[in-house]
């Protein structure tokens, strides 16, 4: 019989714009890693020596980012130097991935405890730098029909229906929901501001939200992947799906996720951990499921690797309160929401990441410490957390509060 594993706590990062201008270019990755994992010893007033593990998730795994940068930053942070570190990469859904990772330790029984988290600072690297034979190699990328991401997004737009409007809509929601929000204190008390070297502040606030969005100011910004389209990648789609007469063109910069710096961190253990350490489980991972999907989209798994999540929990949609699906774009969630015939107030309660931004390997995890705090506030009970990821992968996770 499994053990059971618990989330004891969760932080994260402000998200800072992921340019050279942006609130938090000057931090390192890892010292935004360094300074998730400080506050969540402190906050609980840990023995980092009970923890066995920190697995981190990171999308761009290269120069500064590399190097098993969760093992550089358990030293950095003062852990016990007895706490192993393992970085590992999903693309977008690696976050959630190393909360799944630190989960089956130990429900397993061969950990008692550990951090699963992420961090991605998107304006000291470039998208891409690690993708590899995936898109790099001819032979490989042909044999995937590969095609960017965000002619994935225009893809589903094309073949389920979804028009301009529609997707500007979602995204003037979420830009709605965010503010909301934070206007409301809903996200205060899982945020560690940000420090420099002298330790001012540096950011306290998700720095990419647009609140005063409208659906009519979104209307008037430029398709962003016609080039791409031009480029070559509208015939891979056509040969993919010879069903489309063309690729209907409606992402925006402002309907998509946006380029963020940010780390994130989830605490989690067994029973006993909780009984040695003094704390009390705030909620339960019934389990988790991952998937591959078609690759040329690459964006259609959530549905597939919610259900499969669901089943492997022996649960139904039915039994699910609230639904947290990353906004890589915004036809991905109406696809989502379509698909699994949701409430749409049930999903992405507190807005996402074309509001707040999606700092890769981090996301997973910071929108797992979401929809638990929504949970706590509206006294609910279960929620699903769930990304797509590059190439054509999933990952979903399914909590119970306790």
């Amino acid at each position: 019989m499994m053990a059971e594993a618990y989330i004891y706590d969760h932080v994260r990062t402000p998200r800072g714009k992921g340019r050279p201008d942006g609130a938090l270019h000057e931090v390192t990755s890892v010292e935004l890693l360094s300074q998730v994992l400080r506050s969540l010893r402190d906050r609980n007033g840990l023995d980092t020596a009970l923890l066995d593990d920190v697995v981190i998730g990171c999308a761009q795994p290269v120069g500064e980012q590399g190097g098993v940068i969760a093992r550089a930053a358990v030293v950095n942070a003062g852990y016990a130097q007895s706490v192993a570190g393992q970085q590992i990469h999903r693309f977008c859904a690696s976050g959630l991935e190393a909360v799944n990772n630190v989960t089956a330790q130990v429900m397993s029984g061969m950990a008692q405890a550990g951090v699963g988290g992420g961090v991605e600072a998107m304006s000291r690297t470039f998208m891409g730098a690690d993708s590899g034979a995936w898109s790099a190699d001819p032979r490989v990328a042909f044999n995937n029909y590969f095609a960017p991401q965000g002619i994935g997004a225009d893809l589903i737009a094309t073949l389920d229906g979804f028009s301009r409007e529609d997707v500007d809509t979602y995204a003037a929601e979420s830009q709605r929901r965010a503010a909301k929000s934070w206007a409301e204190g809903n996200f205060a008390k899982s945020i560690v501001p940000v420090t420099d070297v002298m330790g001012e502040v540096l950011l306290a606030h998700d720095e990419h939200m647009r609140p005063e969005t409208t659906v009519e100011s979104l209307g008037k910004l430029k398709p962003a992947f016609p080039a791409m389209g031009g480029m070559g990648f509208d015939a891979v789609a056509a040969a993919r799906y010879p069903e489309i007469e063309a690729l209907n063109y409606v992402h925006t910069g402002g309907n998509s996720s946006g380029i963020v710096d940010g780390s994130g961190a989830v605490l989690i253990g067994s029973k006993a951990f909780g009984e040695a350490s003094g704390l009390k489980p705030r909620a339960r991972i019934r389990g988790f499921a991952s998937i591959g999907s078609e690759p040329t989209i690459m964006l259609t798994a959530p549905a597939a690797v919610s259900d499969k999540a669901l089943k492997n929990v022996g649960m139904s949609r039915s039994d699910i309160d609230l639904w947290e699906l990353n906004e890589a774009f915004a036809s991905v969630v109406l696809r989502y929401r379509e698909i699994m015939g949701m409430d749409p107030e049930t999903l992405n309660v507190a807005g996402g990441a074309i509001a707040m931004g999606h700092p890769l390997g981090a996301t997973g995890a910071m929108i797992m410490g979401t929809v638990l705090d929504e949970l706590e506030r509206r006294d609910l009970s279960t929620a699903l957390v769930t990304l797509c990821a590059g190439n054509g992968l999933g990952s979903a996770t399914v909590i119970e509060r306790v």
